[in-house]
């Protein structure tokens, strides 16, 4: 499932030292590209966000951005950046975040069934630690299906 919805043109990777809402807006890029998502839902999850919105921290430096679908979704997707320096959600070091996760979901059955496969996925130490080690999106989907064909 979630190698179906996260294409190597939705996982990247940067160097640049950014703020929270730099990196959401910018792992929410291809969705926008795409016309999978609005800009309004971009703007959706930065205020989210910036109304005290850390519940999308997942903890090991994993942030799963996302707002209501009515914001702007138009077709289920997920992008996936990761950075060199954390980018700690609403600037709290507790909340340090390099591996920032774009999640948007067209309707609930599409929800539930993508945040499964990432909750499977994420859960799992030695994927999640992999995840962080890849160096390229091609390696980061290679994982991924791996994972998926062996459940």
């Amino acid at each position: 499932m979630l190698s179906r919805l996260l294409p190597e043109r939705n996982i990247h990777f940067t160097d640049d030292k950014l703020t929270w809402r730099e990196a959401v807006t910018r792992v929410a890029r291809p969705l926008v590209e795409a016309g999978d998502v609005t800009p309004e839902y971009v703007q959706a999850m930065l205020d989210s966000i910036a109304a005290g919105g850390t519940y999308i921290d997942l903890g090991h430096g994993i942030a799963l951005a996302h707002a209501r679908p009515e914001y702007g979704v138009v077709r289920t997707g997920i992008a996936m950046l990761r950075l060199r320096e954390p980018a700690p959600l609403l600037d709290r070091p507790e909340h340090a975040v390099d591996l920032y996760f774009c999640f948007a979901a067209a309707d609930a059955d599409a929800h539930l069934r993508a945040m499964a496969s990432l909750a499977r996925i994420l859960s799992d130490a030695p994927t999640r630690q992999a995840l962080r080690e890849a160096a390229s999106a091609s390696e980061v989907v290679k994982l991924i299906t791996e994972f998926e064909e062996s459940e």
